[in-house]
């Protein structure tokens, strides 16, 4: 290999990006420019295959970019902070984590947000009993109650 050649392999970009909302502004535009994708390209497939989520939602995103500046992309599941906020009705966490309760959510909340979070490819092989139980300490932190 010649003296400053590089080993060409792909590049991920983690990013959390509204549903519908991609566009070649930060943090899209930056994050792809720098290793050459045309920003354009992706928003439109982004916001393509993120169509039938509600608009605005933070989809974690994985990019892969490729050596010949060809990318793919894979979607998650939004953060799981994002649905116990919106079952118990509160717009931030928090001032001090674990002290103080800001809202309630019943167990069924809680089982519906496990069985989404279930689909995500890291979570697959878990029990929903399990994911339930990191989605009530997720909640304990966002200042949420959980009631029977």
């Amino acid at each position: 290999m010649s003296k400053g050649a590089k080993t060409a392999s792909a590049q991920m970009v983690r990013l959390l990006i509204g549903a519908g909302k991609a566009a070649p502004t930060p943090p899209v535009g930056p994050a792809l420019g720098a290793r050459g994708v045309k920003s354009m390209d992706f928003c439109k497939e982004f916001n393509a295959r993120t169509s039938h989520i509600e608009p605005g939602t933070p989809t974690p995103t994985i990019i892969t970019v490729e050596p010949d500046r060809t990318f793919h992309f894979v979607t998650k599941t939004p953060p799981t902070t994002y649905f116990i906020k919106k079952a118990a009705g509160i717009e931030k966490g928090p001032a001090k984590p674990g002290h103080e309760i800001l809202g309630t959510i019943s167990l069924k909340h809680i089982y519906e947000i496990a069985k989404i979070k279930a689909t995500d490819e890291h979570l697959k092989h878990l029990k929903l009993e399990a994911i339930a139980s990191t989605v009530i300490g997720t909640a304990k932190t966002c200042g949420v109650q959980v009631v029977p």
